[in-house]
């Protein structure tokens, strides 16, 4: 297992409410290996998302069969990562 892997997993986590992966998103910035462990960055678009522990539990799962300790690092996008974010959100909004 290796980190391309591992991103590979993360790109099939889509978010329930746009037609867009997480990793499309930009909510997935990191994925490391680092003392048998997977840590995880995600980014969110705003402090208190009402959706924040699903999509991170989704990421938890897409990870689960590895084997390994998972572990999910939070920050928030910066303005460069939220337009993207946004943009795509408006285009992909399935609701």
């Amino acid at each position: 297992m290796n980190e391309e892997e591992i991103m590979n997993r993360l790109k099939e986590v889509m978010h329930p409410e746009i037609d867009a992966s997480l990793v499309e998103l930009g909510m997935i910035k990191e994925a490391r290996i680092e003392n048998d462990k997977i840590k995880v960055t995600m980014a969110f678009p705003f402090p208190g998302v009402p959706i924040k522990y699903m999509l991170m539990e989704m990421v938890r799962q897409a990870l689960n069969e590895l084997g390994k300790e998972i572990e999910i690092e939070e920050t928030v996008m910066n303005e460069e990562e939220l337009q993207h974010f946004f943009k795509l959100e408006q285009e992909k909004w399935k609701y």
